[in-house]
């Protein structure tokens, strides 16, 4: 490889994590203002829920079209960064002449429609510029996904800026996003075969035993992750209270570290699967954080340092397997589309976001803190026997 072209591999994770995290910030953009929203719109706690859950749903319904059109596969991923950014900024702009959640979702799950063509093809593309480490690539894309998803916390913990200026900015910043990812990343020189269109290679993704197991693996992943990340900083403050504490910064700054670690965590996560093995490494850590979400609600009475501690470490190994998944099945899945397979994966993974957000509140309710994160436990537990399963099969890939 000449010294130009090696120049070039190593600043393509920089620039493609740098566009990723820019062009994502219209995600969480309402997340970063539910508080002064909810003085001016008067929000409901199911009106302020229902902001986030309608990007879910757009992004499901975006990569659902895009996996059955095939168009991460026969679309320059670079051009489909680029539209789906462009697409994000006007529906999360728009959102600052709403007068309420009336108008508010639509323009919210529009958001996450348009973000369907920025995330998938963003991992597509990091892809294309390596074979060996591409774990440790993909880490670092998912690492920065994370401290995007990060940010709004420690926004809130900052707090005073007009939430109409938090809108516009993060509107400018996915433009940019999308402008860095189509100038100044090009794709590598591991570029995957030429597709063609075939609605029918939605419906054969899951014939592949591989992308199956990483597949079920990477849906208790997902029935875990956001769920922690949208209530960690309610508990939280649940906690901070408990111990005589109101102060709501607090509660914002600690949820800022706790997700933010994962960045770390995803890093890490990288380097075990590339060198120990991936399946093994999404086990490890799935086990890890389905034992932090059953521990950590019975440390509701704990001193709040202890609670932190905990926090931390789930923070770290709930989001240190996600890269994996998506690297195995452009390992595993038929290469012309790599694409539609990870469409399709991250589809069905955020439709399950969507019960666990709403369903932790409930469950909360119900039966309190001490034992409302332990409903998360079964999706880990699930994943990492998937991922042992596909630990036992003999694929290079995997081992």
């Amino acid at each position: 490889m000449t010294d130009v072209a090696g120049a070039r591999r190593r600043a393509a994770p920089a620039f493609l994590s740098v566009a990723l995290v820019l062009s994502m910030t219209t995600w969480f953009s309402a997340s970063a203002v539910i508080p002064q929203l909810r003085a001016q719109w008067q929000l409901s706690g199911t009106a302020a829920s229902w902001l986030t859950i309608a990007v879910q749903l757009g992004f499901v319904a975006g990569a659902l079209a895009s996996s059955v059109l095939n168009l991460a596969d026969i679309v320059s991923p670079r051009l489909m960064i680029l539209g789906g950014a462009l697409g994000a900024a006007a529906a999360n702009a728009l959102l600052a002449g709403a007068g309420g959640p009336a108008s508010g979702v639509p323009l919210r799950f529009a958001t996450g429609l348009s973000l369907a063509g920025v995330y998938p093809p963003a991992l597509k593309l990091m892809s294309t510029w390596y074979r060996s480490g591409r774990g440790v690539a993909l880490g670092t894309i998912v690492g920065a996904l994370t401290l995007g998803s990060a940010g709004p916390h420690l926004v809130n913990g900052l707090g005073g800026l007009d939430w109409k200026t938090v809108i516009y900015a993060t509107s400018v910043l996915t433009v940019l996003g999308g402008l860095i990812a189509r100038l100044a990343v090009v794709e590598g020189p591991f570029p995957f075969p030429a597709a063609r269109f075939d609605p029918r290679q939605a419906r054969l993704v899951f014939a592949n035993r591989g992308v199956r197991l990483a597949s079920l693996g990477y849906f208790g992943h997902m029935w875990e992750l956001y769920a922690m990340w949208a209530w960690f900083v309610v508990f939280f403050a649940a906690v901070l209270r408990r111990h005589g504490g109101a102060d709501g910064a607090a509660a914002a700054y600690a949820t800022f570290a706790v997700i933010g670690l994962g960045a770390a965590g995803s890093w890490v996560g990288g380097v075990l699967g590339d060198r120990w093995g991936r399946a093994k490494t999404t086990a490890a850590m799935m086990i890890v954080s389905g034992l932090c979400s059953v521990q950590i609600g019975l440390l509701f009475s704990a001193p709040v340092w202890v609670v932190l501690i905990v926090g931390l470490v789930w923070g770290f190994a709930v989001v240190a397997d996600s890269a994996q998944f998506s690297t195995i099945v452009t390992e595993l899945a038929d290469q012309s589309y790599v694409g539609t397979a990870l469409t399709l994966q991250l589809a069905l993974g955020f439709t399950l976001t969507v019960a666990t957000i709403w369903l932790i509140p409930v469950i909360e309710h119900a039966v309190g803190w001490r034992y409302a994160f332990a409903f998360l436990a079964p999706g880990p537990a699930l994943g990492a026997f998937a991922m042992l399963r596909l630990n036992a099969r003999p694929e290079p890939a995997s081992n």
